[in-house]
């Protein structure tokens, strides 16, 4: 007699044993599993169970016995015959690309994941499997301030148009008030080892030269230089010499100060700690200062600094720098070279920072983070963060809180 195929879907109360007891009525009859998933929301249950009987003889016998073994355990069954061809165009589907989308808030609503889903649909990619990251949201309105949502979508497909479906990403984005990260799920996606972050105004909270500028009097003018640069006025090189040397006298003491006070971004300290437990070798390339990086490097066990140094003669600072400058094309040869050393592909890589300057590093690493950046930033990085502190990282590369309360 031919085979037959046959999925079986259970819905119902979530209780133990309910899995257990299908697949040992399968395994009397000598049923092959071709697939199977199953889902927990809210303590519902949904089972589904795609089998193959090698002979239909014994069909009837089979259905019959699950049939009533959940009358028993209380859940709804319903059995869907499955036609070869059917099924071996399920088969053929499995060779087109997956990706992953995460939505990122502080809460998330229906009508964005409608516009999400939407945008999905409109790339005629078909969503597997969705689920939550995050712990269950509290209703308790005290806790707005800590909540945080995290849905990660499984999609299959092959893309119509990559650069429209991104952009469609970014608006819905900016409208909406969430993070989208979009990544193909490949095995680099889940073999990240190495990070690399900019310093100022990503790992900490300021802008460290404005606080050295103000301390020696000088904000207004080294500010002045800053918007002129942004204006595209003078590069990025002669800025930074033009402000260092605004400093020139300033007492070593305030550095160290400024230091030991460095207001650090919110979430910092829960990712650091889970990198750190899996294994990440974690790296500072700042247009900053090796004054503040070493500091970050000792609190958090950063393995590579880099970063602009100051002069310093009879505990003063003489107005002038040591060695190259750290500009964004120098951090990109950093991040590359670094990862020679470690001996790891680029798509291993994450990279994360706030400004233009990061830009050549964001694009050059496997994964490049534009961290609470300015739209022309965002714009130009391929995934963004704006809705909540640093540890938002650790959902675009699949950890759950589930895992994460069981590391920290």
């Amino acid at each position: 007699m031919p085979s037959e195929i046959i999925l079986i879907s259970i819905s119902g109360e979530d209780k133990p044993g309910v899995t257990a007891s299908i697949t040992e009525i399968l395994g009397q009859y000598n049923a092959t599993i071709l697939d199977i998933g199953q889902a927990d929301i809210h303590h519902t249950l949904s089972l589904g169970i795609l089998f193959k009987m090698d002979s239909a003889e014994h069909s009837g016998h089979i259905l019959k016995d699950i049939l009533f073994r959940c009358s028993e355990l209380g859940v709804h069954v319903r059995f869907t015959p499955v036609t070869e061809e059917k099924y071996n165009n399920w088969v053929v589907r499995q060779g087109k690309s997956r990706y992953v989308v995460t939505v990122l808030g502080r809460m998330i609503t229906a009508r964005q994941i409608g516009l999400v889903t939407k945008a999905v649909s409109e790339q005629q990619l078909n969503i597997d499997s969705i689920k939550r990251l995050t712990g269950r949201p509290s209703l308790d309105e005290k806790d707005l301030d800590h909540l945080r949502s995290c849905v990660e979508f499984s999609v299959r497909g092959e893309l119509v148009d990559k650069n429209l479906f991104s952009t469609k990403f970014l608006e819905i984005s900016a409208q909406e008030g969430i993070d989208i990260s979009f990544q193909k799920d490949d095995m680099y996606r889940r073999n990240r080892r190495l990070i690399c972050f900019d310093m100022d105004s990503t790992l900490i909270k300021t802008e460290v030269i404005d606080e050295l500028a103000d301390r020696a009097g000088v904000g207004e003018q080294v500010r002045a230089i800053t918007e002129s640069a942004m204006r595209g006025e003078i590069d990025f090189n002669e800025s930074f010499r033009q402000r260092v040397a605004l400093l020139k006298g300033l007492d070593e003491s305030v550095m160290r100060e400024i230091a030991e006070n460095l207001p650090i971004m919110d979430g910092a300290d829960r990712l650091m700690s889970v990198l750190k437990k899996c294994g990440f070798k974690i790296a500072i390339l700042s247009g900053g200062f090796t004054y503040f990086g070493q500091y970050l490097q000792k609190r958090f066990g950063v393995d590579y600094v880099y970063a602009n140094q100051l002069e310093i003669e009879d505990g003063k600072l003489t107005g002038r720098h040591l060695g190259d400058i750290v500009d964004g094309k120098r951090k990109a040869e950093l991040l590359n070279l670094i990862a020679q050393v470690e001996k790891i592909e680029l798509e291993q890589v994450i990279a994360v920072g706030d400004g233009a300057n990061d830009l050549p590093m964001l694009n050059l690493a496997g994964l490049g983070i534009a961290f609470h950046a300015k739209p022309k930033v965002k714009e130009n990085a391929r995934q963004s963060i704006s809705t909540i502190g640093l540890d938002g990282i650790l959902y675009f590369l699949g950890f759950r809180d589930v895992h994460l309360d069981s590391i920290l």
